[in-house]
């Protein structure tokens, strides 16, 4: 049986497609960052890289959500308007 690498091995114990949503912006690009890097190593198998480029996808996704909410309420508070922020 081929020894898997220690990267491999932890994108397949985390389960890279679970509907698991980060708990914070700094999370998710943690996240994405380390699955990027493991992407860009070349050292994840090939029934692996889909799952890790679809969680990718998702979190990449969480983050513009973050971020653009959060450029709306700059946009409010620029404006004079104060609302409460309530971070989903």
């Amino acid at each position: 049986m081929p020894k898997a690498s220690s990267t491999s091995a932890a994108a397949s114990a985390k389960s890279p497609v679970s509907g698991d949503s980060p708990k914070s912006y700094e999370a998710a690009l943690k996240e994405l960052e380390s699955l990027v890097a493991e992407l860009e190593s070349g050292q994840m198998p090939l029934d692996q890289l889909l799952s890790a480029y679809q969680r990718g996808a998702v979190l990449l996704q969480f983050c513009r959500d973050r971020l653009t909410a959060v450029e709306q309420q700059v946009t409010l508070l620029d404006k004079g308007v104060l609302t409460a922020w309530k971070p989903e």
